[in-house]
């Protein structure tokens, strides 16, 4: 039985087993993670949306973990989980998930915006990734209703949301949490990574960071978020940008990474832009940062993760690309929430 056969009998054996998932073919859907039940009541009042400063748009207290998935109209076949930033003690949505995962459904990938957990809430350090690891999982587990290759479901982070990203892309054969059904049978290796502005280290001389602080409620953090630490030859590509001028997360995490994949032999493309700061988002149009997602275009294609080159490349179809909210300077060793 070849590979492909072996994912599609799999897939069409699991899709029954997973619910939630609404069944419109375009548009805006929401997957929750876990079986109502299943996650005890650990947050105290209910989620939010940030309207302020660089709260904008940023989700706290999330209970229910949950993919809000952005389908194409003319789907090419690509998935994407994104997620966003915010030091683990919140979620940039509305000025970077969101716009990420609506342009990247204008080019024709599925894209799944990841509502996860924050030890901030009191949820443990590892609550975040298995989050993650679920939601590649019921991606693939729904592969063929949303219209996707499960051989090309990839992840896309930015700052906090990098490193989670990177340790999904190197971790993937830990399970972070118990097998819950039959969808937890599926490979939860995404199978190409993007990391913007990324947060990879939580050592010194970079562990000033806002996720460093967040995730020191387990005792060995640093050594089991440090993504560098755990590269491998086997994980997947790996896409970087990065501004040299960033106050949060140093150029130098994005250094460590390349290096690290470099040495394994993981084909890695890094960008670095002379000026750019952090949590850019899509960027503003007209700065250099706002590049990316035309690179990172070009990187899936020429990697074979998107088959047809897209028509048009503007940040939203339509829309001007929201601005990314001002990083609070006044606390910039751990203001690493701004995306």
């Amino acid at each position: 039985m070849t590979t492909r056969h072996h994912w599609a009998g799999l897939i069409a054996g699991l899709l029954l087993a997973c619910t939630g998932l609404a069944h419109a073919q375009t548009g805006t859907q929401t997957l929750n993670l876990w079986p109502d039940g299943h996650l005890p009541q650990t947050v105290s009042g209910p989620e939010q949306i940030g309207n302020e400063g660089s709260s904008i748009g940023a989700v706290t207290r999330v209970s229910q973990p949950r993919m809000e998935i952005h389908r194409p109209a003319n789907p090419n076949g690509t998935a994407v989980l994104i997620l966003g930033g915010g030091g683990y003690f919140r979620i940039q949505v509305g000025t970077a998930a969101r716009p990420m995962a609506q342009w990247l459904a204008s080019i024709g990938v599925t894209s799944a915006v990841l509502y996860y957990r924050m030890p901030v809430d009191g949820w443990p350090a590892s609550a975040p990734f298995a989050d993650g690891q679920r939601a590649m999982r019921l991606l693939r587990a729904n592969a063929t209703e949303l219209g996707i290759d499960p051989t090309k479901i990839g992840v896309m982070g930015s700052s906090a949301g990098a490193n989670l990203a990177g340790i999904l892309s190197t971790r993937f054969d830990h399970d972070f949490y118990p097998a819950l059904d039959a969808s937890d049978r599926l490979p939860s290796r995404p199978d190409f990574l993007a990391m913007l502005y990324p947060v990879v280290t939580l050592k010194p001389p970079y562990d000033t960071t806002r996720s460093r602080r967040e995730l020191a409620t387990q005792p060995d953090a640093v050594e089991a978020y440090s993504v560098e630490g755990h590269v491998r030859s086997d994980m997947p590509p790996v896409f970087l940008a990065h501004a040299a001028d960033d106050r949060i997360a140093d150029v130098n995490h994005s250094l460590l990474m390349f290096q690290a994949a470099r040495a394994q032999n993981v084909p890695a493309e890094l960008h670095i832009f002379d000026r750019g700061g952090h949590s850019w988002g899509l960027g503003r149009p007209g700065t250099q940062v706002a590049q990316w997602p035309r690179l990172f275009t070009t990187w899936a294609r020429a990697n074979g993760f998107m088959a047809a080159p897209p028509v048009s490349l503007q940040p939203l179809t339509g829309q001007t690309a929201p601005l990314p909210p001002p990083v609070d300077t006044d606390d910039a060793d751990f203001e690493e929430d701004g995306d």
